[in-house]
């Protein structure tokens, strides 16, 4: 017998449990499909022994008064998990270097630190700063872009203001272009560091990342705003997310694998397998997807239109990582970087390290877990032979391992625990296609109104996650799934807001 819902949400990442737990606090009946055993996708946890790894992300945005994540929870009556902002949000070296260049949470330190580390480049930051401004003020106003319907264009124009029509301007700059601008284009050790900092961010460099976005990345970890670090693990915001869903009467389905989905009479209907390999089929009047969007010729076949297909194949391939989880006692990190670093790092590649905290139950009291993780391409690491793939591996760690010795001082001796993850674990754990770890990049030609849409070609399908507007992050995804849920709830003439 094929059961039946109001919607239905694929994907446990934390863009799903939000659309999940938004749509049945409406009323809707609200199930909630996720292949793994447990939610969170891609900001999930897993335990090895005593100590606790966050899998993927490792720091969160939108809980400041006003962010996406506090808007939400305020909206479902329910208390932020815990957590305390990162200050420095992030401490970066570049090569050569030990001095290393602080993200500061207070706006005027960062400013005494930016004016210290890269002389004449105050314009640049100014502009940045007036562009963050223009762009916040849009976002809070909660556009849809990009619109495609009529009801899409009215709250796209009710969010413009003036400081947002002049900043259109800059809508196909880059950031490099901003550097320009602003006479800063030769500076090379300024643009290293914004390189790292946006290639985190972006998963594109200053001279590919779309000027709007990275004007706004780079002001994430400054007061009103912060990064922050969640108390126990990632895991918290989906457990707090779930309780949410499950508040509200809403459904999680666990190890439930969607594996196509079919236009019906009634709306969609959903069919995959189980647990135990059972196969289910669930049929749905709308369908919340929140899997990367090249899954959708897989799921869709020949019902996916043909000039969406191409759209979707002509994306360049996102970046996949090699991820390093350790713990070391607590004694041998230096003090000064917080929880929070990257290096400028050759081989192999760039590395960006979270620390846990003392007291976060991520490791036992006087012991750290370290995640040092790095930009690879994800394809190359698949249809190797084991031999291959376990000396490419073991190349990886051991460099790793020496850019944490350059970082943090860690000796060989130091490590309690120590393992190495690349895209094809990723893949098994998130089903993400070649385990890749974020949406489309945010260079110009993808980003806000040239970007995919969470209104598809194909009624009743709406689309969320770090591949829609606007962007990575998990306040990213947030954000596109209140989108699409407002989207899909006017579609039935209801309205949905969120307090300011």
């Amino acid at each position: 017998m094929v059961s039946r819902c109001d919607v239905a949400v694929v994907g446990g990442g934390i863009a799903g449990l939000t659309a999940a737990a938004v749509l049945a606090a409406e009323g809707l009946q609200v199930e909630l499909l996720e292949a793994h055993s447990q939610s969170g996708g891609c900001a999930g946890t897993f335990r090895r022994g005593p100590y606790t790894f966050d899998a993927g992300a490792t720091q969160v945005a939108g809980f400041e008064p006003g962010g996406i994540h506090e808007r939400l929870f305020r909206h479902f009556g329910l208390p932020l998990p815990a957590a305390t902002p990162l200050d420095p949000g992030c401490s970066v070296q570049l090569a050569g270097e030990h001095e290393p260049i602080a993200l500061w949470r207070d706006p005027q330190r960062w400013q005494q630190e930016r004016q210290r580390q890269f002389p004449g480049s105050e314009r640049f930051w100014q502009l940045c700063a007036w562009l963050h401004r223009s762009n916040w003020a849009f976002a809070g106003r909660d556009p849809v872009l990009p619109p495609r319907s009529l009801w899409d264009l009215r709250q796209l124009l009710g969010a413009v203001g003036p400081g947002s029509l002049a900043s259109g301007a800059l809508v196909g700059a880059t950031v490099a272009d901003l550097l320009v601008l602003c006479g800063c284009g030769r500076d090379q050790r300024l643009r290293r560091f914004l390189d790292l900092q946006l290639k985190l961010y972006s998963q594109e460099p200053a001279d590919r990342t779309a000027a709007l976005y990275g004007a706004t990345v780079l002001a994430m970890a400054q007061a009103p705003l912060g990064l922050w670090h969640l108390q126990g693990s990632m895991q918290a915001l989906s457990t707090a997310l779930e309780q949410a869903l499950a508040q509200a009467g809403g459904r999680l389905r666990l190890r439930h694998r969607v594996q196509s989905l079919e236009p019906v009479a009634a709306g969609w209907q959903l069919n995959g397998q189980a647990a135990a390999q059972r196969p289910f089929a669930l049929q749905a009047d709308q369908v919340v997807n929140t899997l990367p969007p090249q899954l959708l010729p897989e799921l869709l076949g020949e019902h996916l239109p043909e000039a969406y297909r191409q759209r979707i194949a002509g994306f360049p391939d996102p970046s996949g990582a090699v991820v390093l989880y350790g713990a070391v006692p607590r004694s041998c990190l230096p003090q000064h970087l917080g929880l929070h670093a990257q290096l400028e790092w050759a081989e192999p590649g760039n590395l960006f390290v979270s620390i846990s905290a003392e007291g976060d139950g991520r490791a036992p009291a006087g012991q750290a877990t370290v995640i040092a993780s790095v930009f690879t391409p994800a394809k190359p690491w698949f249809g190797l032979p084991e031999a291959d793939y376990q000396a490419r591996k073991q190349k990886a760690l051991s460099g790793i391992q020496a850019g944490l010795q350059q970082l943090l001082g860690l000796q060989p001796e130091h490590y309690l625990h120590v393992e190495l993850a690349t895209p094809r674990g990723f893949s098994g754990w998130t089903g993400r296609p070649f385990g890749f770890v974020g949406g489309l990049g945010q260079h110009p030609s993808r980003f806000g109104p040239f970007g995919l849409a969470s209104r598809t070609p194909l009624p009743g399908l709406w689309l969320c996650g770090d591949a829609i507007y606007p962007g990575e992050g998990t306040a990213g995804v947030s954000l596109s799934a209140f989108t699409a849920c407002r989207q899909l709830l006017a579609a039935a003439g209801r309205e949905l807001q969120l307090a300011p």
